[in-house]
C-alpha cells in the first residue's frame, strides 16, 4: 500500500488562527456584544501554542504507539475516498466517548479542564488547550489503528475534527439552518457545552456530528443564555496555573483524603465534584437540582 506524505493541519493553519481572531474582534466590537478581554484571550493563544509545541513531541509517541497497534490489524484499509469517509464517523464517534469520558472521569478531566477554563467564549477559547492531556488521551484511538486504518490517517483525521471545532467557538453566530443543526455540531450546540447553567452540565460532546449525542441521550439544545466558564472558576491568567491547577487539586484529594486506599483511587475516576464521604455536588445532581426547582415555578 502506497502512503502518502500527510502534511500537518494544525500549523498550516495557525496563520488562519490569528487572522480569524482579528476578525472576530473587530466584529464583536462593531455589533456592541461583549469586548473581547485581551488577558484572557492571550492566556488561550498561550495555550494553544503551549499544546502546538508539546504535540511536535507527544505525536511522535502516539504515532510509534498506533504503529505497534497497527502490525496486530483486523483488516487493512486502504486510502480510498471511502475509507476517509468510513474514518470520517469512527473517529468522531471515538471522539465523543472521549469527550465524554473527560467530563465523567477526573483523570481525563484534570487535561480537559484547561478548554472550559476560559468564562469567555470565542474564536480564541478554541486555542485554549492542554498541555497534559496528548500524553495519554490517545488511547481512546486505539482501537482505529487495531480495526485497520493507518496510524497516519487517524492523526490526520484527529487534525481535521480539531479544525472543524475552531470555528464553533463563537457567539456572533446564532442559529444555522435546521438541517444543519440536527446534524452538525454547531456554535448553538458547543455554546451549550460551554456554560455552567446546570441543565447544561456534561451536553453536547459532539466534535463534528451532532448525532451521537441525541443518540446516546447527552443533547441539550440552547434555550437560555449560557453562562460561560467552570462551577467553580480558577480565577487566573496564569498559563501554568490553567495547564496544572486540577491535576494539583486531585493529587490533593488524594494524598490528604482521610479515607481508604480505594476510596483515594476513586478521585481518580470518579467525576469532578466527587468526594468520599459524599458531599460533593456532581453535576447531575446540579441538574437534577434545577429541574425540581422549573417543576416548583410552574
Amino acid at each position: 500500500m502506497q502512503i502518502p506524505e500527510l502534511p500537518n493541519l494544525i500549523h498550516y493553519a495557525i496563520p488562519f488562527f490569528i487572522i480569524t481572531i482579528i476578525i472576530e474582534v473587530i466584529l464583536t466590537v462593531k455589533v456592541k456584544l461583549e469586548d473581547y478581554e485581551f488577558k484572557d484571550a492571550i492566556t488561550s493563544i498561550t495555550m494553544g501554542l503551549g499544546n502546538v509545541f508539546i504535540g511536535l513531541f507527544t505525536k511522535i509517541l502516539v504515532l510509534a504507539f498506533f504503529a505497534f497497534l497497527y502490525k496486530y490489524r483486523v483488516f487493512t484499509i486502504p486510502f480510498t475516498w471511502w475509507a476517509w469517509i468510513l474514518l470520517l464517523f469512527a473517529e468522531d464517534f471515538v471522539y465523543y466517548w472521549n469527550h465524554r469520558i473527560a467530563h465523567e472521569s477526573r483523570l481525563f478531566w484534570a487535561s480537559h479542564v484547561v478548554h472550559h477554563s476560559s468564562t469567555k467564549y470565542n474564536l480564541s477559547t478554541a486555542l485554549r488547550q492542554t498541555w497534559s492531556g496528548s500524553f495519554y488521551t490517545f488511547i481512546f484511538w486505539a482501537p482505529l489503528a487495531i480495526l485497520g486504518f493507518h496510524p497516519l490517517m487517524i492523526l490526520m483525521q484527529m487534525s481535521i475534527s480539531l479544525l472543524y471545532q475552531y470555528w464553533i467557538h463563537t457567539e456572533l453566530i446564532n442559529k444555522l439552518p435546521k438541517w444543519f443543526e440536527s446534524i452538525f455540531n454547531t456554535p448553538s450546540h458547543h455554546r451549550v457545552h460551554h456554560a455552567t447553567n446546570p441543565q447544561y452540565l456534561d451536553r453536547n460532546h459532539a466534535g463534528i456530528f451532532i448525532i451521537w449525542d441525541k443518540l446516546l441521550g447527552t443533547f441539550e439544545p440552547e434555550i437560555e443564555k449560557p453562562i460561560y466558564g467552570l462551577v467553580s472558576n480558577i480565577n487566573t491568567h496564569n498559563p501554568i496555573k490553567v495547564a496544572f491547577i486540577e491535576w494539583h487539586n486531585m493529587l490533593r484529594d488524594i494524598f490528604t483524603s482521610k479515607t481508604s486506599i480505594r476510596k483515594k483511587v476513586l478521585y481518580l475516576f470518579k467525576p469532578p465534584g466527587w468526594k468520599h464521604d459524599g458531599t460533593g455536588k456532581l453535576s447531575n445532581h446540579l441538574r437534577k437540582e434545577w429541574e425540581e426547582n422549573k417543576k416548583g415555578e410552574v
